[in-house]
């Protein structure tokens, strides 16, 4: 039976396959090669997500970097494969050592790159912290203003006057004349007023204080004003006690307000109109009798 000049005796086919390199080893290197790329492919595409991510929860950053951490390990494993495919392949224990070398320094960046991410998300996390405390701060102190405010607004009221002349703003303390004096409606002479034979001059007008009833917070005083004498009789702490002078009759009435009521004295102050229709003031007090207090000019 002849043999068929085509077909290879098997001298001649193991002659063929021996030659050149064995071909299971470059099907294994393509492999190794092709699961490196994908290996690589995922370890940049997951760090570019932990890039994106960086305004999320403390948490989800923990969870990002466990996954780099895998994705490190799964490097560094198929460089060890890859290690050992090469050392088949006839290269030197250096360049093995070198390539080893610089799978565990891509390694070190990757943790590296991952912390310097992590500590910037927790900067980013105690400044806008501390921007929400700095405004909830400024919110509160907005708010404790605006009670202030309205506390002062509160204690400054009208009343009815003892002439039946609805007063201007009322004060009730030193602090409420002091608000009184900033808004400069009017002249303000704050006195304490002594139980005394002669009178005492407050302000445009003289006045002098005939007694007092602290337990019922009332008083009498005595009004000189336009060389008239006016008396008012039993008024009440608060209570807007009412007079015009010459000239006043078209605007409002002067007041006297009295805050406290001692046993023997009285602590309160007079207002009187801006302009009263060119009354002259009463010439200046003795230096014995009660300093009023000025108010401030208007800017």
């Amino acid at each position: 039976m002849s043999i068929s000049p085509n077909i290879p005796s098997p001298q001649e086919s193991y002659a063929y396959e021996s030659s050149g390199t064995p071909r299971w080893i470059a099907v294994l290197f393509g492999l190794v090669i092709a699961a490196l790329a994908v290996v690589v492919y995922f370890g940049y595409s997951t760090q570019a997500r932990l890039s994106q991510d960086l305004g999320r929860q403390q948490e989800q950053n923990r969870i990002l970097s466990a996954q780099l951490d895998q994705a490190n390990s799964r490097i560094a494993d198929l460089k060890s494969q890859v290690e050992i495919t090469t050392q088949r392949m006839g290269l030197t224990q250096a360049e093995l050592a070198k390539a080893k070398s610089r799978a565990e320094d891509i390694r070190k960046e990757q943790q590296a790159s991952d912390q310097e991410l992590t500590s910037q998300i927790k900067a980013s996390q105690e400044q806008i912290g501390a921007v929400a405390t700095e405004v909830g701060g400024a919110k509160k102190d907005i708010e404790a203003t605006k009670s202030d405010l309205e506390a002062t607004k509160g204690k400054l009221e009208r009343s009815m006057g003892d002439m039946n002349v609805m007063s201007g703003l009322i004060a009730h303390s030193r602090d409420d004349l002091e608000e009184l004096r900033r808004r400069g409606d009017r002249n303000y002479y704050e006195f304490t007023l002594q139980k005394a034979k002669n009178s005492q001059r407050v302000g445009p007008v003289q006045m002098s204080l005939n007694r007092t009833d602290p337990k019922k917070s009332k008083y009498t005083i005595t009004v000189i004003a336009d060389d008239r004498t006016i008396e008012k009789k039993d008024k009440t702490s608060g209570e807007p006690v009412q007079f015009y002078v010459k000239g006043s009759a078209r605007m409002a009435p002067y007041e006297i307000v009295v805050f406290d009521v001692g046993k023997n004295q009285i602590t309160g102050y007079l207002a009187t109109p801006k302009d009263s229709g060119g009354v002259a003031p009463a010439p200046a007090a003795p230096a014995a009798a009660a300093t009023p207090a000025p108010t401030p000019d208007k800017p």
